[in-house]
């Protein structure tokens, strides 16, 4: 017979993880006992390295669509309470308690927000492009829904709140996986614009790469990082203009999906 309490299930959405995903499990297991992986097509040990740490797995595969991974990954558990997870990501003992402390009550009506304190290139960022944000986390299962292919977000109409302590982002061990993302991420939401009908002009393309520079070095003092901090708001500038780009040279050559 089921306990008269909420359940937790944590959900992982990983491919080629093998390098994260024994920390990641073991980490939200300190939470709960219900741990899944959404796995996309893993071809290293990801897979098999969750199931001895005792993770359930399911598969889907990737089709340049966040939202797609992480609403599928609900359909995985009939748990009261969802946590969605990166690979990269780890819980804080102070947040671990609060989210202990909120499953046990058996109150379901608040979604949460949790710190995330980013770690890249061997620091802690506190300004700049790699500020700490909060992200919206933690959910009564059935309030959920998730939308937009890159930069996804939940729709949910239950009151934020936030949790104390902090999830810490591992966010690229090094400059080689920083430009694969910035490649990726440029085209899927380049696509992603188009398809919503966004469009742009050259003249337009530089204005929101300065703007966004500006924010990041002036606005959230990203010089205040030190040397990492200041060009990493350069880099700024690029990845804004790269997006763009795409964006604009598929307003001239459509791709057909």
């Amino acid at each position: 017979m089921r306990e008269n309490m909420s359940l937790l299930a944590i959900l992982i959405l990983t491919r080629n993880e093998e390098e994260n995903i024994v920390s990641v499990v073991e980490n939200a297991k300190k939470c709960t006992d219900e741990v899944i992986i959404i796995d996309s097509g893993s071809t290293d040990q990801t897979v098999a390295l969750a199931k001895e740490h005792g993770a359930k797995v399911s598969f889907r595969a990737w089709t340049d669509d966040f939202s797609a991974q992480r609403n599928f990954a609900l359909e995985q558990t009939n748990a009261d309470w969802v946590l969605y997870l990166d690979a990269d990501e780890r819980l804080n003992d102070t947040l671990i308690a609060e989210i202990k402390r909120i499953v046990a009550s058996g109150k379901m009506d608040a979604q949460y927000a949790i710190t995330r304190k980013s770690v890249a290139f061997g620091v802690t960022f506190s300004y700049g492009v790699l500020y700490p944000d909060h992200v919206l986390r933690m959910f009564p299962r059935e309030s959920v829904g998730w939308v937009n292919k890159v930069h996804e977000r939940p729709e949910c109409q239950l009151p934020a709140k936030r949790l104390p302590g902090y999830i810490e982002h591992h966010t690229y061990k090094d400059w080689h996986e920083w430009e694969e993302k910035l490649c990726l991420y440029t085209t899927i939401w380049a696509e992603d614009a188009y398809k919503r009908g966004k469009r742009i002009s050259m003249a337009s393309i530089f204005m929101h790469s300065l703007g966004g520079f500006f924010k990041m070095f002036v606005v959230r003092r990203g010089f205040l990082d030190g040397w990492i901090g200041s060009y990493l708001c350069f880099t700024h500038f690029f990845y804004t203009m790269l997006k763009y780009l795409k964006l604009e040279e598929l307003q001239r050559s459509p791709k057909h999906y």
